[in-house]
This record gives structure tokens, C-alpha cells and sequence, in this order.
């Protein structure tokens, strides 16, 4: 009798479990999907841009590439780690419910990033000498230099555009994060078609079509973040809040920038 009731109880304890990881993995899953889709959502801003540019001739493919390449390892990529210390820093306080400090790392994050993108906005402007000095063709070292000053404006909308990503998905709001990556690539492919062949910009319009696209996703998070109920609560933060999070923010954004990069 004994033994039977401890196996039923082991067989109940077991379907207990069973159901508690299947509830878990259905919330994982309710937030990693759409995740995944933000984020190559944001990655096909620049491929579309890529194969439009292809299209015209071998030169443009090989200056927009090679281009690409260098500015996502020497900013896209920074930005992306920096604003990785924002998963940390938010989803603690939000789990403790301290809802200004999430707005003020969010801020301290855009603050830090938009800086930044002045060094590294100087480093594309003479990205063509830093080619050269690798050996590079002397002729898709200018159109990637060219490609890469283009691509400016939509560097500083990444540096506003991680920080909000972070901040939405440190609440568990994913919906908003889908809705504006997948309008602002909708936005882009026509954007960039107009650009490239009708006004004839070539690499100039792909470069130019990926910081519209970047900044109308920053237009479209910033409504859905102005109409929630936190941001009530955080949008008279102090700038004296801002700053005294800045510390505490760059100690963990430099090891999380260092490992993306």
C-alpha cells in the first residue's frame, strides 16, 4: 500500500513538472519568436540594401559589402553590446519594480551611445585611408568610404533604437517590438528601390534608405513607448537620475560590448 502510494505521488509529482516545463517553454517561446523576428527584421535593413546596390553593377556589390562588413564590427555591433548591460540593468528593475531606474538606465544607455557615434562617425569619414593602408583597391576604398558617411544617420538611430529595444523587452512587450521592425522593413524595400533606381542615388540611396528606415522604427517605438503606462511614470525623471545611473551602466555595457564586438 505504501509503495503504491508513493509511486502515485512520484507519478503526480512528475506530471506536475512535466506541466510547469511546458508552461515555461510556451513563455520562452511567446517571447523568442518575436525577438528573433526583430532582430532579422533589423539585419535585412542592410542585406535588401546590399543586393539592391548589387544590382548595379560589380564595383557597387563590392563597395557596399566590404563597407557593411566594417560597419558593423567598428558600430553596429558596439552599439549592440553596449546596450546588452540594458537586459541586466532593467529586468532587475523592473522585477523589483523600481520603474524609474528603468527609465533612467534607458536614458543614461541613449546619452553614452549617442556619444559614442561621434568617434566612430570620424572613423568611417576616413575609412577609404584606413583601406588603402591594408591594401585595398583604391577605387572600392572610396565607394565604401562614401557608402560608409551615408551610413551615418542611421548609426545614431541604432544608438536610440537599442536602448528602446532593451527597454521593451526588459517588460516582457514584445508586440511593439515586432510591429515597428517589421513596418519599418516594409517601410524600407520600396524606400530603397525609389532611391537607388528612380532617383538614381546608387550606393548613395541604399546607404541613405537604411537610416530612414532605422529612424522611422525609432518614430514608430517611441509612440507605442509615450502611450504606456510606465513611461507616466518615468517621463519626469531629473537629469541628476540620468547621470548617477551612467556609473553603474558603463560598468557592465563595456564587458557586454567588448564580448559582441
Amino acid at each position: 500500500m505504501e509503495s503504491g502510494f508513493s509511486l502515485a505521488q512520484r507519478e503526480e509529482e512528475d506530471y506536475k513538472n512535466e506541466k510547469s516545463a511546458g508552461m515555461m517553454m510556451k513563455k520562452v517561446s511567446y517571447m523568442a519568436a518575436p525577438m528573433v523576428a526583430v532582430s532579422v527584421s533589423t539585419y535585412l535593413l542592410q542585406v535588401i540594401s546590399m543586393v539592391m546596390a548589387g544590382h548595379l553593377d560589380e564595383l557597387s556589390l563590392s563597395s557596399v559589402a566590404i563597407a557593411t562588413s566594417l560597419t558593423n564590427v567598428t558600430g553596429f555591433s558596439l552599439l549592440v553590446g553596449f546596450s546588452g548591460a540594458l537586459e541586466t540593468l532593467c529586468g532587475q528593475a523592473f522585477g523589483a519594480e523600481q520603474y524609474r531606474k528603468i527609465g533612467s538606465y534607458t536614458y543614461s544607455s541613449m546619452t553614452c551611445l549617442v556619444l559614442i557615434c561621434f568617434p566612430i562617425s570620424l572613423l568611417w569619414v576616413y575609412m577609404d585611408k584606413l583601406l588603402k593602408l591594408f591594401h585595398q583597391d583604391p577605387l572600392i576604398s572610396e565607394l565604401a568610404c562614401r557608402y560608409s558617411i551615408w551610413l551615418i544617420p542611421a548609426l545614431f538611430g541604432c544608438a536610440l533604437l537599442q536602448p528602446m529595444t532593451r527597454y521593451f523587452q526588459s517588460q516582457g512587450l514584445v508586440l511593439p517590438l515586432f510591429l515597428s521592425s517589421f513596418g519599418a522593413l516594409c517601410f524600407h524595400i520600396p524606400l530603397c528601390w525609389f532611391l537607388v533606381y528612380k532617383l538614381r542615388f546608387g550606393i548613395v540611396g541604399a546607404a541613405l534608405s537604411i537610416g530612414v528606415s532605422l529612424w522611422f522604427n525609432v518614430a514608430l517605438l517611441w509612440v507605442f513607448m509615450r502611450d504606456s503606462a510606465l513611461y507616466r511614470e518615468t517621463n519626469n525623471l531629473q537629469p541628476q537620475e540620468i547621470f548617477s545611473s551612467m556609473k553603474q551602466y558603463i560598468s557592465l555595457a563595456i564587458p557586454s560590448a567588448m564580448m559582441i564586438w
